[in-house]
């Protein structure tokens, strides 16, 4: 007794359910009333009417479902043909093998110590100094690992009594070691 009642609860939730969801398209609007099995009898003297039009819109549930299909059609993007795709493929693919390209050159760490240049803004331009300091030892470029700073003064700071100004000593900046290519 109990599990057929919790059957028939199950599918009037579900029925429930599917009314709250799109109540206008729960029942058709112009459905003839119900006969109960009861039906008048048809005028002799009339025709076979023809059966009526069929109306461009369906308002059930299926209909409601094909709608929805419809506007997320646009809202994807268009499907690529398999030529399209596998070009684009390749062309990542290519991407890819030139950046593994350059991580797979043989790389290698030099010590040394060579001056950062500085730039028109005023803070060191390392990668020249990693550059020289690589180029120093037969590589093409690198890239800078460790820097260094040291303050440079003019020797009239280092006199017994003379007050520092703001213009007596400078920091440089040097390249100790560089990752070379």
């Amino acid at each position: 007794m109990f599990k057929s009642f919790g059957t028939q609860l199950a599918i009037g939730g579900l029925v429930a359910s599917l009314l709250a969801v799109a109540p206008e398209t729960a029942r058709p609007q112009a459905a003839p009333p119900p006969t109960l099995g009861l039906q008048s009898p048809a005028p002799a003297s009339t025709p076979a009417e023809p059966p009526p039009a069929t109306r461009d819109e369906n308002p059930g549930l299926i209909n409601e479902i094909g709608k929805l299909f419809e506007k997320s059609k646009s809202l994807l993007p268009p499907l690529k043909s398999p030529s399209e795709t596998l070009d684009d493929l390749n062309a990542r693919t290519k991407d890819a093998g030139q950046s593994l390209s350059n991580i797979a050159k043989p790389s290698t760490m030099v010590k040394g110590r060579t001056a950062c240049l500085v730039a028109s803004n005023g803070a060191p331009d390392c990668k020249a100094g990693a550059d020289r300091l690589c180029q120093g030892n037969g590589f093409k470029e690198g890239k800078s690992l460790d820097t260094d700073a040291a303050e440079k003064c003019s020797p009239k700071v280092y006199m017994p009594g003379y007050k520092r100004q703001p213009g007596d000593c400078k920091t440089e900046n040097f390249v100790t070691r560089a990752l070379c290519q």
